[in-house]
């Protein structure tokens, strides 16, 4: 019996070393010496300081820049530390009020657009509720409001949109979307610069 856990707790110590230790070291040392960038929270930074991250969305409301989608994170918008779904199904009262307000926010924020179709993305949380993105068709929505509130032409803020747009994986993997903080920053740039 003694020599059978004697042998149990050696396999244990080699499981415990190599998958606890050594596994994770190399795996973290891989990840920094391939994709450091990436590996390290694919960080955006601005004048040498970090202003947020190309994977974790935030929150924007005043007219001049785009606006993401919608947060789930409750009592702050784009909480990290607090991301999740809503859990709230389509035919849910509670999810129907809250896409009847955006959209009412919407329309009003967007008064060119009109009664056009409002994108589902700008009234519809994801399941993280910090999405970074959005759909073309949800930067195209905000962009007369975008360039009027801004003072620029529309033309210009279309290119600036063009410019931050990333085409679906491989090609055909997903959409093409548009990284909201990324297209602020650059607004936020040429804004500074009059």
């Amino acid at each position: 019996m003694i020599r059978s856990l004697r042998a149990a707790l050696i396999v244990f110590a080699l499981l415990v070393l190599a998958t606890g230790i050594v596994y994770p070291l190399v795996v973290t040392g891989l990840a920094q010496l391939l994709f450091p960038h990436q590996a390290n929270g694919s960080l955006i930074r601005e004048d040498g300081k970090v202003v947020g991250s190309r994977l974790i969305g935030q929150y924007f409301n005043e007219p001049q820049y785009f606006w993401g989608r919608p947060s789930a994170t409750d009592p702050v918008p784009y909480d990290a530390e607090n991301s999740g779904a809503s859990n709230l199904g389509p035919t849910n009262p509670k999810l129907i009020q809250h896409v009847r307000e955006r959209v009412a926010r919407l329309r009003a924020a967007d008064p060119a657009e009109g009664n056009r179709p409002v994108p589902v993305d700008l009234v519809t949380s994801s399941m993280s509720g910090l999405d970074p993105d959005i759909s073309i068709a949800a930067a195209r929505y905000q962009l007369a409001r975008v360039a009027q509130a801004g003072h620029l032409p529309e033309q210009q803020v279309a290119a600036l949109m063009e410019k931050y747009t990333k085409p679906a994986l491989f090609g055909f993997i997903g959409e093409p979307r548009v990284n909201v903080l990324e297209l602020n920053l650059a607004l936020h740039r040429l804004y500074e610069e009059r």
